[in-house]
């Protein structure tokens, strides 16, 4: 298990972190992680919520039914949200772009996997969200009550899955 603060990382409370969901997930994107040493991947993600849910400080994450990562979602307890700063954008871009089904995509950016409470997250990034999944369910096509976000969305039927979890620790560098 990796050292967090001989890596730059102070553990923080999730409602001390100023966390703003607009720029740090739809502007800056963000990392979705399942998995541990055994096996783990990571892919982009710039859709989600930070909020109150159940009296919790909670995320919500949402991926398509064909993403690789869903697999490694469904099968753990636990995911990381990792933030970074703007000098690793094109990281990111690889980590959308490329599958970790058919390739170490990983081998194609300057990202250092970091093992910390039996998840994965990165040691590139500035913020680390460890997330309980709390609650999932596959988003449906009667439920759009504006019909055009079905149509410019969906239209292969791709319902992403809704992931709302529990931030269980934050480490912030």
């Amino acid at each position: 298990m990796a050292d967090m603060a001989a890596l730059g990382f102070k553990e923080t409370a999730p409602e001390q972190l100023g966390f703003d969901p607009f720029s740090r997930i739809g502007a800056q994107w963000m990392l979705v992680t399942a998995g541990d040493e055994g096996g783990f991947n990571t892919m982009t993600a710039s859709w989600g919520f930070a909020g109150v849910m159940w009296g919790k400080p909670c995320v919500q994450t949402v991926i398509r039914p064909q993403r690789y990562t869903k697999e490694f979602l469904d099968k753990s307890e636990y995911f990381t949200l990792s933030f970074f700063p703007e000098e690793n954008r094109k990281d990111l871009a690889v980590c959308g772009r490329v599958s970790g089904r058919d390739t170490d995509k990983l081998a194609q950016t300057s990202l250092t996997p970091l093992f910390t409470d039996g998840v994965t997250a990165f040691e590139q990034a500035e913020l680390i969200l460890v997330c309980k999944k709390l609650y999932v369910q596959q988003l449906e096509s009667d439920c759009f009550t504006e019909r055009d976000l079905d149509g410019a969305n969906y239209a292969a039927g791709d319902y992403h899955y809704a992931y709302i979890a529990e931030i269980v620790k934050a480490y912030k560098k």
